[in-house]
């Protein structure tokens, strides 16, 4: 069981990743959080779950009647939200009235693109509070293919100081989606450029687990038709090489 929370239930997001699953997705911010409605309804759903009759009612086996992670992701970017600290702060206060935390993990789902604001950066260290961890985007680190990719200007220098700040205020994970498009399979430009910022940050930062991937559901994206997940051999060909740097990786999918 993962307990996700959606602060952008605008479909707004700062990105527009080519694989995003989201339709309608548009450029933009979180609305702001009705705070009451928000602790309603995580109390009414992890009360639904701890004591109600939750698993009972959807049949779900007994050994996997557990909460895995309480994850803040949804439809666009969840720093984006103004008070996106304090959101931080409820969710783990109720999680931790339930008994929920330390047993099931906290995690955050980000791009990173605005960890050089304040208001994020006190985010973090709340989520740390709470044994949290972020999961950072990081899909390629070449300029071309981050445009194309996840449509964003932001180069992977700035990117990394992200990385670098993130992993300085919460444990942090990096998470790569892999996939073909138009044919062209894991490029070895695109691959070469990921080692070599690999490279960099398992020795200058705490960053020890990659988190690879690819398409799993369909995307709602115009350059949906051009997409197609990779081959599990070519995924973990790639997953060999970069636990030949020193990390962790896992593969799914």
């Amino acid at each position: 069981m993962s307990v996700g929370i959606n602060f952008n239930t605008n479909n707004g997001c700062n990105w527009r990743c080519i694989y995003c699953q989201v339709p309608n997705l548009k450029f933009g911010a979180a609305p702001d959080i009705d705070f009451r409605l928000l602790e309603k309804e995580l109390r009414f759903f992890l009360d639904h779950i701890v004591i109600g009759n939750f698993y009972d009612r959807f049949e779900i086996e007994e050994k996997q009647r557990v909460i895995k992670d309480i994850a803040i992701a949804g439809n666009g970017e969840p720093t984006s939200l103004r008070e996106f600290a304090g959101a931080v702060q409820m969710i783990g206060n109720i999680a931790n009235e339930f008994g929920v935390f330390p047993k099931s993990d906290f995690v955050l789902i980000t791009n990173g693109s605005l960890l050089n604001k304040t208001r994020v950066q006190e985010g973090l260290r709340r989520l740390n509070q709470f044994g949290g961890e972020v999961w950072f985007k990081l899909d390629s680190a070449t300029g071309d293919g981050r445009r194309l990719i996840n449509n964003t200007g932001q180069s992977i220098d700035s990117a990394i100081r992200n990385m670098k700040l993130s992993a300085q205020l919460c444990q942090t994970k990096l998470q790569i989606c892999l996939f073909s498009y138009d044919n062209q399979g894991l490029t070895f430009h695109e691959r070469i450029a990921l080692i070599a910022v690999l490279k960099t940050l398992i020795s200058t930062t705490d960053i020890k687990c990659i988190l690879l991937y690819s398409i799993a559901r369909p995307s709602m994206q115009p350059e949906s038709v051009k997409l197609e997940s990779l081959p599990l051999d070519t995924i973990n060909e790639f997953a060999e090489e970069i636990r030949a740097l020193g990390f962790d990786v896992s593969v799914s999918v």
